[in-house]
């Protein structure tokens, strides 16, 4: 049988989301300055904002809060994340499938593979997003950054989400430190997408394999899966 035939029926593929099915940073740009000039602050760069992003939704308006001179967990802080999950619910239209994403998460659940998601993203925004894009008849399990206590890196998120789907092995493809952080407390393999919202030089985060071209991505997964 060929690389590409290889039944994966025993493996569970779980996926970051921004940053690695889906580039969000235009609408995520666009919705904290839209938000935070309501509050009367001035807009920032898309790469400042970018580097906010990553460990969820609270931590984002933290930062952002931060960088006008708010105290980060002060009164506007739970104000400013409700808001933001409101716009999150249909900021769609500047956000993106990466390219070939689609044909790879075809071919992966055609061998079988079972497909789930782990995003610190809030749950309701981020099955907003999937289905606008189309992605989500391909994933059973979606977990959000608030569908449990603890999100990631905490390797609970992980494991719960590989529960649900119920394979014996696991594989976790992302794009970051977090996501990285997360596979190896999981103890899990981690594929790096390299084209992401990384901070850190790739040989900097710890990763099995890399990649940048999702064409690579089923043959990767039948390699370390």
């Amino acid at each position: 049988m060929s690389e590409t035939g290889v039944d994966l029926a025993h493996l569970s593929v779980i996926f970051d989301l921004d940053g690695t099915l889906i580039d969000s940073v235009p609408d995520i740009h666009a919705t904290a300055n839209r938000v935070m000039a309501e509050l009367g602050f001035a807009p920032l760069a898309r790469a400042e904002v970018q580097a906010f992003v990553g460990k969820g939704l609270p931590n984002l308006v933290a930062r952002l809060l931060e960088r006008h001179g708010q105290d980060p967990a002060g009164a506007l802080h739970a104000p400013t994340v409700a808001r933001f999950e409101a716009e999150y619910l249909t900021a769609h239209s500047l956000t993106t499938l990466y390219p070939g994403v689609l044909a790879a998460l075809s071919q992966l659940a055609a061998r079988g593979a079972a497909l789930g998601v782990c995003t610190n993203k809030p749950l309701a925004p981020a099955r907003a997003v999937m289905d606008h894009l189309g992605l989500t008849p391909f994933f059973p399990t979606i977990l959000g950054g608030d569908s449990l206590a603890l999100r990631k890196p905490h390797p609970d998120h992980l494991h719960a989400t590989a529960r649900a789907l119920g394979r014996s092995q696991s594989v976790f493809v992302g794009d970051s430190e977090v996501d990285a952080e997360t596979a190896h407390a999981a103890g899990v393999p981690f594929l790096l997408y390299t084209e992401g919202y990384r901070k850190s030089p790739l040989d900097q985060i710890v990763h099995t394999a890399a990649f940048d071209d999702w064409a690579n991505l089923p043959s990767l997964v039948t390699i370390w899966g």
